[in-house]
């Protein structure tokens, strides 16, 4: 596991990068103070509920390196479950981990995802690189829609792995915008294109949270069968606001990441 939270986060970003060209043209349109720094509110990293892969070994490699468990959400209809986590230095990102609860999903689908998570190297889990190893494994494309049809999650983790599946723009640290409707304008107008699950913008004040999204990229996978193009990754945006201690609220909303998990649907 990583000994330095910067050398995790560097490579998390470079990784999520390669498969999300957006993202950097994102940071010039923002010009944000933070152009340059990775840092943003949160990550959000997926897997399974298998123990050799579930939620607990993905948080062991923040755990080790400060961070501490400060939530948990379900999200029924979507057989998945989360945890946040935090660290006492607050300018780290947040780290939003889900798991897919694949005992409650079919036993085609069941089949498929064991067999995937078999391929995984014991030792792999806990190396430095896993985070952003990617898929240990190769799926049809077949198995892929089959997957799709579903469940979104499942598809999604059988051709991308382990890796940040976004980093998410902190709104209160911008120089040119200080509201999410603004930083939402100007995204549409550059040509981007919002998730308009639940409408543009989830949360409310009244929540202490508001959050958007970018549609994930398009990218071609390789699956054993030939290429297919497909969503990747996603940017986010996020807005907090003060509780009533004047603290900035530093938790998630579940109806409002229920729908930011639709970033990356096929479309």
């Amino acid at each position: 596991m990583h000994t330095d939270v910067n050398t995790l986060f560097d490579n998390l970003w470079q990784n999520y990068l390669n498969v999300t060209p957006s993202a950097d043209k994102i940071h010039d349109l923002l010009g944000s103070t933070q152009k340059d720094d990775i840092i943003n509110d949160h990550i959000a990293l997926r897997t399974f509920n298998i123990e050799k892969v579930g939620l607990e070994k993905l948080a062991a490699h923040f755990l080790a390196l400060g961070y501490k468990e400060c939530g948990e959400y379900h999200f029924e209809a979507k057989k998945l479950y989360a945890k946040h986590y935090e660290h006492s230095d607050l300018t780290l990102p947040k780290v939003f981990i889900s798991e897919l609860l694949v005992d409650k999903c079919s036993a085609e689908l069941q089949t498929i995802v064991n067999d995937m998570v078999s391929q995984i190297d014991e030792d792999a889990v806990t190396a430095d690189n896993f985070l952003y190893s990617g898929t240990h494994w190769q799926v049809s494309t077949d198995t892929y829609k089959q997957l799709l049809a579903e469940s979104e999650y499942a598809a999604w983790m059988s051709a991308w792995g382990y890796r940040a599946n976004h980093f998410t723009v902190n709104i209160n640290t911008l120089d040119k915008f200080d509201n999410i409707e603004d930083v939402n304008q100007a995204l549409k107008d550059a040509g981007f294109t919002l998730n308009s699950s639940g409408g543009e913008v989830k949360g409310s004040p009244e929540v202490l949270l508001e959050q958007s999204s970018t549609l994930a990229d398009e990218y071609s996978v390789s699956f054993s069968d030939g290429e297919m193009s497909i969503p990747s990754c996603f940017y986010e945006f996020a807005i907090r606001y003060p509780k009533a201690d004047g603290e900035l609220y530093t938790g998630f909303v579940a109806a409002s990441a229920d729908k930011i998990f639709e970033s990356t649907n096929a479309r």
